[in-house]
């Protein structure tokens, strides 16, 4: 991606007009009378929140029939036109205005669609001609799954939580996993099954739509004879899997770092915490994993980034527009694959960016929803690819006051802890790590792949276009007429 391409110079204009106020404006050759339900609308609803919003699915109102729509309109326009904030409709909140704007799985909006929803409820709704209508999608089942669907499902066991009772922590019973050969995963998705009807509402604080607010959990392949609850292990490696939180979509990992799901494993959990959605609840978790092909091997190992503060967070009562701020030096040349801020009820927004040299440069900025906790998986070619050296530093933004209906009293000052109503502040993105040429050969492919000039420049690569030292295995092929880079 080339320094702010005309789209993104587009996109930056209409979101500065939306928060000054100013109505974003639909393409020239569309008028607000030529805007319709059956034409524009529907294909836009398909898109982005018939997955949650339909007959079974777990959003409180379907959005599949212009009288079903019809009836929510304005609050449409409301939620959508949020964008980037809690309380956004779809729950996507990557800023447009800033950083890198090529995600996996991207559900959200366009500065056209946008004001192609206010205009038609401004004008009164129309539907327009049926005959207009995209063809109704078909779901085959009460379980959506953003990623596709999985090639193997495990459902944990149902756990009962009762109103009003307090946190849980614990672990739960392991899982044997239904799997005679050795599967390299491309991705991973859990969703949470419960019996809370979906036209509840319920109480609006973190997490009232679930009762799980993470699991941290492995698979390992346990010993013949180990209580399950114990998950004894036979002493062989383990594969530790992203954390599952409130809400929480699909996790992709790095095309050329996909993770081994062994044989004979189970899931084990001995980090789980509930709490109670305001309502007695039963539930369980259904774990999806897609595979990459048989014979698969991986390129890239995981990296150790540790990148966050969890000891001494200090957030004032009754104000907003307070910061936290964490680094990390890069030991080793590593892609970022993923960016997924976790903070608790104040959290609003959360920026990361990375420090080469006299280079500061933001990668991303994200608002915050505790109650649907994302993470943004960059598109491939797109991954920020930083030389060891770099610093990394992510900023979260804290808002303790009644504005954030997350917050259950914000009389209250706030600190690090593991409870609902304490806080954390973490990136919990993927990571691989890169070799002296892994790391030149990746950027000499977006060299070539985007053209690049001198006068370009690619977010999230400081060395793309730089004179940089050649390590001696590429200096040593140069010299023997092995060719390499230029």
């Amino acid at each position: 991606m080339k320094h702010l391409p005309k789209s993104t110079l587009k996109l930056a204009a209409g979101f500065a007009l939306a928060l000054a106020g100013v109505a974003l404006a639909p393409p020239s050759s569309v008028q607000a009378q030529d805007v319709t339900f059956s034409r524009d609308i529907a294909p836009i609803l398909q898109r982005s929140c018939q997955g949650c919003h339909r007959a079974g699915g777990v959003a409180p109102m379907p959005l599949e029939t212009y009288q079903q729509v019809r009836r929510y309109a304005p609050r449409i326009k409301e939620r959508t036109g949020i964008r980037d904030r809690a309380g956004a409709m779809p729950p996507w909140y990557v800023e447009k205005d800033i950083g890198i704007q090529h995600y996996k799985f991207d559900p959200s909006l366009s500065d056209e669609e946008l004001a192609a929803i206010a205009m038609w409820v401004d004008s009164g709704a129309p539907e327009g001609n049926p005959a207009e209508m995209p063809e109704a999608l078909v779901w085959n089942d009460d379980v959506t799954w953003g990623a596709g669907e999985p090639d193997l499902i495990v459902e944990t066991e149902e756990i009962f939580m009762a109103a009003g009772t307090p946190d849980w922590w614990g672990e739960i019973e392991s899982v044997m996993i239904p799997l005679e050969e050795d599967r390299y995963v491309a991705s991973v998705e859990i969703r949470e099954v419960n019996d809370i009807d979906p036209t509840d509402t319920g109480r609006q604080t973190v997490g009232g739509r679930y009762i799980f607010h993470h699991m941290i959990w492995s698979t390992r392949v346990l010993s013949e004879d180990a209580d399950a609850t114990l998950a004894q292990f036979d002493g062989g490696p383990a594969t530790g899997w992203p954390v599952h939180e409130v809400g929480r979509n699909a996790d992709i990992f790095d095309q050329a770092s996909g993770r081994l799901l062994r044989a004979g494993s189970s899931v084990v959990s001995n980090s789980v915490h509930l709490h109670s959605s305001g309502r007695d609840t039963r539930s369980k978790l259904l774990i999806g994993f897609r595979f990459h092909p048989v014979g698969y091997e991986p390129q890239y190992p995981r990296a150790s980034v540790v990148l966050g503060n969890g000891v001494d967070i200090d957030i004032d009562a009754n104000a907003d527009g307070q910061e936290l701020h964490a680094y990390e030096v890069l030991k080793q040349h590593t892609k970022l694959v993923t960016f997924e801020p976790h903070l608790h009820a104040p959290g609003e927004r959360m920026c990361i960016e990375a420090i080469w040299g006299f280079n500061v440069e933001t990668l991303s900025c994200v608002g915050y929803d505790h109650n649907w906790v994302r993470g943004y998986a960059f598109e491939d070619g797109y991954q920020p690819i930083l030389p060891k050296g770099t610093v990394v530093h992510i900023v979260g933004y804290m808002n303790n006051t009644v504005t954030n209906t997350n917050v259950p009293d914000p009389r209250n000052w706030a600190g690090s802890g593991n409870r609902s109503v304490s806080n954390m502040f973490i990136d919990l993105g993927m990571q691989v790590a890169m070799t002296d040429e892994e790391f030149l050969a990746e950027m000499q492919e977006r060299v070539e792949r985007f053209n690049l000039t001198k006068n370009d420049h690619v977010i999230g690569c400081p060395l793309c276009l730089a004179t940089i030292p050649v390590p001696s295995p590429v200096r040593e092929a140069q010299t023997d007429g092995g060719g390499g880079l230029d």
